[in-house]
């Protein structure tokens, strides 16, 4: 019998995460999720083939009145725009979806994002069940109902707070994920125990091994902890206005990387989310070490492991500090006294920095 993991996120917009194998195709599980009779599953061109027949056959089992439609973008990160976002609310108006329609977001963060928020605009907020079938959705994206598309300018500057009926992680769908995305998963694993928990960061570096075998007892664990996490701080800070912002550790380096490289990372040509946000990590301890907050042997311990998980710690050739630093001025996560960075006081205790000195993050961003 397969176990499943579950992990309950509180508050005000309280829901269930669900981790086990092969819950995809628990028909009984998904239609408990669905309160009406129309369902869209949203998903990409990398995953649809692999997995959306077996949801929609496994739903259709359980609920043979259900209306069903699908509708499927291309993958990569420079598909989530707004002109996407605009065909998936055609296509909910398509299948004639009501207010108690649900929108199952079947993908990695790319989809989950752009679903939720299709979700979040449709008749003002209908149900969005994320089904993530990436390790950086599983442990990140699908938890907390943050949703959004990019713009050229930046990164989910156009998005919503709309939290998820349900997260349902099949954690089989880690068995066809490419090496590479797995690894930018793990970097956010990683960011769990750089933020809260020095004993989890030292358990990944005796398991790093194990998980890049894609060891199912590991993975499930790593999942579930990471979850545990993030869920404790949502139920705290839904709306990201305090202890939530915590989660961004290493994205502001991280997001101007992207932004600056055209979300390039699909291609091949730039770095993914997950590898922009191991490089940002790095950037942000080394800051907080060029700030006094913290030792440099915590910010070359944290270089190492993600090195051992095959992660990249270095700003990519080519990249002008200048113009990520003009990027970060953009980010949303900057405020009226200036950039605002979660940086640490060493591993396992996270701080959130206003105003800090745009000086020192150039010589960071040009020194390392």
């Amino acid at each position: 019998m397969n176990t499943v993991r579950t992990v309950k996120v509180g508050g005000d917009y309280h829901y269930t995460i669900a981790i086990g194998a092969d819950l995809l195709a628990d028909g009984a599980r998904l239609a408990h999720m669905l309160r009406g009779r129309h369902a869209l599953v949203v998903s990409d061109g990398n995953i649809a083939p692999l997995y959306a027949d077996r949801v929609e056959a496994a739903l259709r089992a359980a609920r043979p009145d259900l209306v069903l439609q699908r509708f499927v973008i291309p993958p990569g990160e420079q598909e989530k725009t707004l002109a996407r976002f605009g065909e998936c609310l055609e296509a909910l108006a398509s299948l004639g979806a009501t207010r108690d329609a649900t929108v199952l977001a079947l993908g990695g963060g790319v989809v989950g994002d752009l679903a939720g928020f299709a979700a979040a605009c449709w008749m003002r907020g209908i149900d969005c069940v994320q089904l993530p079938t990436s390790l950086l959705a599983m442990v990140d994206s699908s938890v907390g109902g943050k949703t959004a598309v990019d713009l050229p300018a930046g990164k989910n500057l156009v998005g919503a707070f709309h939290p998820p009926r349900a997260v349902i992680a099949d954690t089989s769908t880690l068995r066809t994920l490419p090496d590479r995305e797995l690894r930018a998963g793990l970097a956010e694993v990683v960011k769990y125990g750089a933020i809260f928990d020095a004993h989890f960061l030292h358990w990944i570096e005796g398991h790093a091994e194990a998980l890049l075998a894609r060891d199912e007892a590991a993975l499930a664990h790593a999942i579930a902890l990471s979850c545990e996490y993030k869920a404790d701080v949502v139920a705290r800070d839904p709306f990201e206005h305090g202890d939530r912002a915590m989660l961004n550790f290493g994205h502001t380096f991280g997001h101007a990387i992207e932004s600056e490289q055209g979300y390039a990372g699909t291609t091949g040509e730039g770095l993914n989310h997950g590898e922009a946000v191991a490089v940002g990590m790095v950037l942000a301890a080394r800051l907080a070490t060029a700030l006094g907050m913290a030792p440099t042997e915590d910010a070359d311990r944290l270089q190492a492991l993600l090195q051992r998980l095959g992660l990249p710690t270095a700003i990519p050739v080519g990249l002008a500090p200048e113009s990520l630093l003009a990027r970060m001025r953009l980010d949303k996560k900057a405020d009226a006294r200036g950039l605002r960075f979660v940086l640490w006081t060493g591993a396992g205790k996270a701080c959130i920095t206003s105003g800090v000195d745009e000086g020192a993050v150039l010589r960071v961003l040009t020194h390392g």
